[in-house]
């Protein structure tokens, strides 16, 4: 993977832009065109002046203005017709562009669905943010300007050099030499340019990951008094995202005045060699004249291309850091499903698992799911239970054994197609900042409102949806934050449910809901399963004792299973766990009934 990457950071700036532009190639291409038909239309007002002070020059001829008309008209269609194409130049380039920043965001986003959950977690959310938002959205006018503006830039002063060639090579080359003494400086300024922006890139991930850090854990530090020590560090983080573009501006910019003070000064050789032969009749008056006019518009058009030098480089940057997440290691899946799952049984073979290459968390389990059968996972905390729900939904990919779903393995079936038959729950699920009645409808995308609501009143939400003051159109806020933790519980169950998959997994799934919502929802769970493979990780034995098959986990290793009568009669862990449990509620019972 590591060469991968580095074969796609080899890409140039146009390569990037070129494979992102898609069916938008076309009008980068009319860009450029149309770019360098504008340099033209430039250039010729220079050679009509040129022309017109030459006429002046002449002697014994007396003119007037009529004498002139034609020039002048010319010098303005020539100039309008320049402004024009810089129009339709830049604006084909925009619509490239923005076609270029859509596909690499898609690209982006539908990347981290193929990704293992594990590899997307280990990218602080800040720092995916920070990338797939502001900083694509920042290439936006370098991607916009840099082929047009750069092609026609490069070739309006070598038309002109050319052009001041076939007056005098000798002035055309006098015209050059403070080139060569500008491009020293620019050398100089951007020595270490690409560490430099480097150094920034990495400070500001981590201004952007502390910031959200401070943002997220605001509750936590204001609780536990931790005010001072948070900002301290969220402040040191400002301060060296600061710091370091100023170092490098400061380091940067004595070069880069004497690079903009002396490589347009083109008069300073211009006009004493010039003067020179003209004494001596190495060239006439109106060829100096003409000289003088065009030299005064040769250098720019290279101010303007090193302008563009910082925003290059940092485009390319980002197209390396979009680059190394799109080399990132996938799922293995296909794109169409290989064989169908004849049913919903599910068989782990063997199965080892770590979340990091040098902590293996599953050892090697081996289990049955039937179809249509409820089972359910339980053991210590830390044992690996919700691990292997995880694996089950395809979360991530086993490091060895198999997997299979119907007796098919699961990696022969497309990530679509298995996300339909899977129906997953966790404790800690996430709403998004839409209404409760989308939130459910992305359980099925084609819901009715009615099915919505009725999936919503077989979990027990409807009445307090209902008792909010916009009923299914509230806005439940960033991550569901509007709302109780059990709410966001019961309207993740409600969005499950109306999914209708044929594998349900549960885990923990009623950990947030009292105890009359609780057995109202078990009851809807009951009527949700008919059918179906349920696989449920429970710490409260007692919701599970009726399970068809129970699977104790143990330090990543299938320690027992059976049912609630066979594991008891064993004598093991899951008898222990129980007795703990039992103990454990009439404690809390009779702690209710003292009060």
């Amino acid at each position: 993977m590591e060469e991968a990457v580095e074969k796609e950071k080899k890409k140039s700036l146009v390569q990037w832009i070129m494979q992102f532009a898609g069916m938008r190639k076309t009008y980068y291409t009319i860009s450029v065109i149309v770019a360098i038909l504008g340099v033209i239309c430039s250039m010729v007002p220079y050679y009509l002046i040129g022309r017109i002070v030459q006429r002046l020059l002449e002697k014994n001829t007396e003119h007037t203005f009529s004498d002139f008309r034609t020039e002048l008209i010319l010098l303005v269609v020539f100039w309008t017709l320049r402004g024009l194409c810089h129009s339709i130049s830049t604006s084909c380039s925009h619509v490239a562009t923005f076609a270029v920043l859509g596909n690499i965001r898609k690209a982006m986003c539908m990347k981290l669905t193929r990704m293992p959950l594990g590899n997307v977690k280990n990218i602080p959310s800040g720092s995916l943010k920070n990338i797939i938002v502001e900083r694509v959205d920042s290439m936006e006018t370098t991607l916009a300007h840099i082929l047009p503006e750069y092609t026609a830039n490069i070739t309006a002063p070598i038309l002109m050099f050319v052009f001041l060639c076939t007056i005098n090579w000798k002035m055309a080359l006098a015209s050059l030499i403070t080139f060569p003494v500008g491009m020293f400086c620019m050398a100089g300024m951007m020595k270490d340019q690409a560490a430099q922006w480097a150094n920034c890139i990495e400070k500001t991930k981590i201004l952007n990951d502390t910031a959200v850090e401070y943002i997220n854990g605001i509750e936590v530090i204001k609780a536990f008094g931790k005010a001072d020590s948070s900002y301290e560090k969220f402040r040191v983080a400002a301060r060296e995202g600061a710091d370091c573009y100023i170092s490098w501006m400061r380091k940067s910019i004595g070069y880069f005045s004497a690079a903009m003070a002396i490589t347009p000064s083109t008069m300073l050789a211009v006009l004493p060699i010039g003067g020179f032969m003209y004494l001596h009749g190495g060239i006439t008056a109106s060829e100096l004249i003409m000289v003088i006019i065009l030299a005064s518009g040769l250098i720019t058009p290279f101010i303007t291309i090193m302008s563009y030098n910082d925003d290059m480089t940092k485009a390319k940057t980002i197209f390396d850091e979009v680059g190394g997440i799109l080399e990132e290691k996938e799922m293995e899946r296909p794109d169409t499903t290989k064989e169908e799952p004849k049913d919903s049984e599910i068989v782990l073979k063997d199965v080892h698992f770590g979340y990091s290459k040098d902590k293996e968390i599953l050892h090697g389990i081996s289990l049955t799911m039937k179809d249509g059968s409820v089972n359910a996972l339980v053991g210590p905390s830390g044992s690996g239970k919700s691990t292997v729900a995880r694996l089950i939904a395809s979360l991530w990919d086993a490091d060895e054994g198999s997997i299979t779903l119907g007796g098919v393995n699961i990696k022969n079936i497309s990530l679509a197609d298995y996300n339909d038959r899977i129906a997953y729950v966790s404790q800690d699920n996430y709403l998004f900042n839409t209404t409760i009645r989308e939130n459910i409808r992305m359980g099925k995308k084609d819901a009715s409102d009615a099915e919505v609501e009725e999936a919503a009143k077989k979990c027990g939400c409807h009445d307090f949806i209902m008792s909010l003051e916009n009923g299914y159109e509230t806005v439940v806020g960033d991550a569901g934050g509007h709302l109780s933790g059990g709410e966001r519980q019961r309207i993740s169950i409600a969005r499950a449910m109306l999914k209708d998959a044929p594998v349900v997994i549960l885990d923990e799934a009623t950990a947030y809901t009292d105890p009359e919502n609780e057995a109202l929802i078990q009851r809807s769970l009951a009527k949700m399963i008919q059918g179906k493979t349920l696989i449920v990780i429970a710490h409260r034995l007692s919701t599970i004792v009726d399970a068809d098959r129970i699977f104790v986990i143990k330090d990543g290793k299938l320690d027992s299973d059976g049912t609630h009568e066979e594991l008891l009669s064993q004598n093991g862990l899951y008898k222990n766990m129980w007795e703990a449990h039992i103990a454990a509620r009439d404690t809390v019972e009779g702690g209710n009934k003292n009060d």
